[in-house]
């Protein structure tokens, strides 16, 4: 196997148990790194250390990476004009964070007659909500609800 110490300094060809001496006399590890190589490469190296650094470098990732979540608007087919722009405003907060927003529309007895009341409902928010948010999905009706979703524009 070849070996590479701590510094990246190359130290040879040499058998394993030759390797495993020299991890031995160094205090160190003897870690595979490179299993498909010709010959398999092998380098000395504190392994404690070595996971701990990973693992940090995993975590700072993770904390920089956007999660996107999903939040809910609901309305009513027959709401009043100071209710939907309550609810617009909830939804452009929540685009403003980065979230999806899934914007339903809730049928209730007799309404679901008249579906094209609650579509056109959803493309005035959609309109109202262009310039921060694109439709991911348009209307689309299922079961006793309309929904649509609006995702952020990207900057």
């Amino acid at each position: 196997m070849r070996l590479v110490s701590e510094d990246n300094e190359q130290l040879g060809v040499m058998s394993q148990r030759e390797a495993l001496a020299m991890a031995e006399e160094h205090g160190l590890d003897l870690v595979e790194v490179a299993p498909q190589g010709r010959p398999p490469v092998c380098r000395l190296m504190n392994y404690g250390k070595y996971r701990y650094e990973q693992q940090k470098r995993e975590k700072e990732a993770r904390k920089k990476q956007k999660v996107i979540t999903l939040k809910e608007v609901k309305l009513r087919p027959n709401i009043e004009d100071h209710d939907f722009y309550v609810k617009m405003k909830n939804a452009i907060r929540f685009l403003e964070d980065g979230s999806k927003v899934k914007v339903t529309i809730m049928f209730r007895g007799r309404e679901l007659s008249h579906p094209e009341l609650g579509e056109k409902l959803l493309i005035r928010f959609a309109a109202e909500l262009k310039e921060l948010a694109e439709q991911e999905r348009g209307p689309k009706l299922e079961g006793r609800n309309m929904t649509m979703m609006l995702v952020p524009k990207s900057k």
